[in-house]
């Protein structure tokens, strides 16, 4: 029913809040193992695949929605290397900004999707 209401601009956005929730989560446990020895940072993929589904199905409705809806995110360990001597691959530094680049995202998602309710609503009230 909503998807009706609003398109499939909700739907791509949800799918978006999603994967920006994870990667914060993802992000958050490679700071908090920084010191753990042998522990190799994890990162979210979602963007490329979700894009190249997205583009796919440009133009049609159905194909989109199906296309958000097939869309996942997979966590994923790095392969980079590491001069530390225990093993541990985390970089604090890079960490922090993912983090914080992850958050702005979100906050930013979560501004387009109250932008598309507040339009609505307006249309509704005939204002």
């Amino acid at each position: 029913m909503m998807n009706q209401i609003f398109g499939n601009g909700i739907l791509v956005s949800e799918k978006s809040l999603d994967f920006l929730w994870k990667k914060q989560a993802v992000t958050a446990g490679n700071i908090a193992n920084v010191d753990t020895p042998g522990y190799k940072a994890k990162y979210v993929t979602f963007e490329d695949m979700y894009r190249a589904k997205l583009k796919g199905a440009s133009g049609d409705r159905a194909a989109v929605r199906r296309a958000a809806d097939s869309a996942t995110w997979l966590v994923e360990e790095s392969d980079t290397e590491t001069a530390r001597m225990d093993g541990n691959n985390v970089v604090a530094d890079a960490e922090m900004s993912e983090l914080t680049r992850a958050a702005l995202q979100y906050q930013y998602a979560i501004q387009s999707v109250n932008s598309e309710i507040s339009r609505l609503s307006t249309v509704i009230k005939g204002q």
